[in-house]
């Protein structure tokens, strides 16, 4: 079981394949299975593949509360560092995305290309209000039991013409469930999310950098990725059509095949 030592805490990873280093940074409540088999396959035919799992999620050590998207930030930097990279590829989805954001602006030189997928840039022209957060959180309110707060998670995160073929629900269930995600932990980090602002800091950014959003996100909505594309200087936005919030789950081929060609 990798663990990346940081100093001050532990945090564990998994590593898979060969080639330019790239670094994978998940969302809120999101654990490195949640990348999901198909998509870790393959990028591992094009890159040296390390996802990290935050603090109090999987293996990694408890986290506190406090703690900030900066934090979480400088904690992937770390990471870098505690298994030999200079700098890698970054992509990060969702609060992952506001993780990379941070990691941009604060550890420039660690970065070699962004891609932010899914995510919020802050107040100033994005918004956190969507659909299906609250329909996750009036499953919750209604004590529902474990399977119908999954479905409904299943519902927000993914787009109706995936969720067609109703058999994906049992996968979903699955990958969800293989790793501890504690729901202290989830509510430390939507604090976190809460005070997320880049919105100036991106304004610096230099790398090249990727926006990818699905027409169909119920958890943060497309408006977003337009507000984080015309943040970055250059950025390039790639809109899937009639995908939802894990794009890479409803899209393993296309998004492998735009994090290839924007590697280079």
């Amino acid at each position: 079981m990798p663990i990346a030592d940081l100093g001050d805490r532990k945090l564990h990873y998994i590593r898979r394949g060969a080639g330019a280093p790239l670094l994978l940074i998940q969302g809120m409540g999101g654990h490195h299975g949640l990348w999901g088999e198909p998509f870790l396959t393959l990028l591992e035919r094009d890159f040296d593949v390390v996802a990290f799992d935050h603090r109090g999620i999987s293996h990694s050590d408890p986290a506190e509360a406090g703690f900030t998207i900066a934090d979480l930030a400088d904690d992937a930097a770390k990471v870098l560092a505690a298994v030999g990279w200079d700098d890698a590829h970054v992509m990060g989805i969702s609060m992952g995305g506001m993780v990379a954001q941070e990691l941009a602006v604060r550890h420039p030189g660690r970065v070699r290309t962004l891609t932010l997928g899914c995510t919020y840039a802050g107040p100033d022209g994005g918004s956190l209000d969507a659909p299906g957060p609250i329909r996750m959180m009036q499953a919750i309110n209604r004590g529902g039991d474990v399977r119908t707060i999954l479905r409904a998670g299943y519902e927000a995160n993914l787009s109706p013409a995936f969720r067609a073929d109703d058999s994906r629900f049992s996968k979903f269930v699955e990958v969800t469930l293989s790793q501890k995600v504690p729901s202290p932990v989830i509510m430390m980090q939507l604090q976190a999310v809460s005070k997320h602002d880049a919105v100036n800091g991106l304004k610096d950014i230099k790398v090249p950098t990727l926006v990818v959003h699905g027409t169909e996100d119920e958890m943060i909505t497309p408006r977003n990725g337009d507000h984080v594309a015309s943040l970055v200087p250059d950025a390039r936005l790639e809109k899937l059509a009639d995908v939802g919030h894990l794009f890479w789950w409803e899209q393993p081929d296309r998004t492998a095949e735009l994090l290839r060609e924007h590697a280079v």
